[in-house]
């Protein structure tokens, strides 16, 4: 009895690590990222690098005009469409590790009222992602943080139907850098 005890417990101890670390998707290791706006890098070349060293790194062009924007879609696709990811009642955050030398507007993606795909437009909630211009920097964003226009009575982010992140600097200044290590839900 006492090793039926011990060999249930080993079995449910492993499940429960094997089930928490298939929720643990890094979006920088698994996921295609794209780039819009004044950036010295293109797609491919991001991709590249994050295939090659693990890591997402961009810069804005001298003189920019208008934003830069890069985006990962949470269900990995190989456009920047696709279907949103209804995530577990049991997921309560995201994890970020980055480098940047200006603040940046992180904008969680919803998708169509129907659920079937990503629309450009529509609700965005949003948090700031403060600069760290001299260091990597681990923060936890909870999903109650994200707010439409970052207004405390704004919309609350569905997260039933989330299609991607999209890291926004909305004012660049020529050489503002924005690297990340990972992008992890949790």
């Amino acid at each position: 009895m006492r090793y039926f005890t011990l060999y249930f417990l080993l079995f449910f101890l492993l499940g429960f690590s094997a089930k928490s670390q298939e929720k643990q998707t890094d979006l920088v290791k698994s996921n295609k990222w794209f780039i819009a706006g004044p950036a010295k890098e293109n797609g491919e070349e991001i991709n590249r690098i994050r295939k090659q060293k693990g890591i997402i790194a961009v810069s804005a062009k001298d003189n920019p005009k208008g934003e830069v924007e890069l985006n990962v879609l949470i269900t990995s696709s190989e456009t920047n469409d696709g279907i949103p990811t209804n995530l577990s009642d049991e997921s309560k955050y995201v994890e970020i590790t980055y480098q940047s030398t200006q603040i940046i507007k992180l904008q969680a993606r919803e998708g169509n009222h129907e659920g079937t795909g990503c629309v450009h437009g529509g609700s965005h909630p949003r948090v700031s992602l403060p600069a760290s211009p001299n260091q990597f920097k681990t923060i936890k964003i909870p999903w109650s943080n994200f707010k439409q226009d970052e207004l405390p009575d704004g919309k609350v982010l569905n997260i039933h139907n989330l299609c991607k992140f999209n890291f926004v600097n909305y004012n660049p200044v020529s050489g503002s850098v924005l690297k990340i290590k990972s992008v992890i839900i949790f």
